[in-house]
């Protein structure tokens, strides 16, 4: 696993120590009986960036971050940003403004401050909210591991209201 913090910090924005699958590695949860997949981060596993690299030349060395491109933010960040956004409370592209205005120091650190465990004070996951220390039972419950308990709320809150009332007469 990652020595840095900062190495954790993928090309595209994503904070790999708020991923799913990192904290599942991190806390070693598959020997407490739950199946979750597990990644070291993008960068540590030479990925550099799991969501873009196939999609971007100039992640295989040319750049570090996608702020630095000419296109930033590309058709493809901003589709992947808009899922974030709407189903696990992060912008990869708000995390890539920030690092660049404020540098990687202040970001990591407002990064604490707003995923910390106020149990623990571990970093909690992005893709659903939970601690992988203090809330085992609740991951080991969950159906989808992947995410937020509200998210069909969330959801429902961020369509426009004329596809919520469609969806509804339908069923009427």
């Amino acid at each position: 696993m990652a020595s840095e913090p900062s190495e954790l910090i993928a090309p595209c924005g994503m904070n790999c120590a708020l991923c799913a699958g990192y904290l599942a590695l991190k806390n070693d949860v598959k020997n407490q009986g739950i199946r979750i997949p597990t990644c070291p981060g993008c960068r540590p596993r030479g990925k550099q960036c799991a969501y873009l690299k196939k999609q971007c030349p100039k992640l295989n060395g040319e750049i570090r971050f996608c702020y630095e491109c000419k296109t930033f933010p590309c058709h493809r960040l901003k589709t992947i940003d808009a899922r974030y956004q709407n189903r696990y409370r992060t912008s990869f592209i708000e995390n890539l403004l920030f690092i660049k205005e404020k540098g990687m120091e202040e970001f990591l650190q407002s990064q604490q401050k707003k995923w910390q465990c106020p149990n623990c004070g571990e970093m909690t996951s992005c893709h659903n909210g939970l601690c992988f220390k203090c809330d085992l039972e609740k991951l080991r419950a969950k159906k989808q591991k992947f995410r937020w308990e509200d998210n069909q709320e969330t959801q429902a809150k961020n369509k426009p209201k004329n596809q919520i009332k469609n969806r509804q007469t339908k069923t009427l």
